[in-house]
């Protein structure tokens, strides 16, 4: 690897699955300015995911669309045979 480029300031980071509230702890650099207390009783910043391994269809082997603001209609209308 170069030397110089990669982050030297990696911490414990909290990532939160919004979709269904599974967390799991790993170091990252990623910014953040909430924090959360975690299973070891230590508080640490907390990032929030849309959607991650627990609840991603490729993982999960479930068929489940995650509809943002209607992407999925929006697709349809626009290639929908007249």
């Amino acid at each position: 690897m170069k030397q110089g480029i990669h982050p030297e300031d990696y911490r414990f980071v909290i990532f939160k699955d919004m979709s269904n509230g599974t967390s799991f702890l790993t170091r990252s650099t990623a910014p953040s300015k909430e924090t959360s207390k975690w299973e070891d009783g230590n508080e640490y910043p907390v990032i929030k995911l849309e959607i991650s391994n627990t609840s991603h269809p490729f993982f999960t082997g479930q068929n489940i669309l995650v509809d943002t603001a209607g992407r999925i209609d929006k697709f349809k209308k626009k290639y929908a045979k007249k």
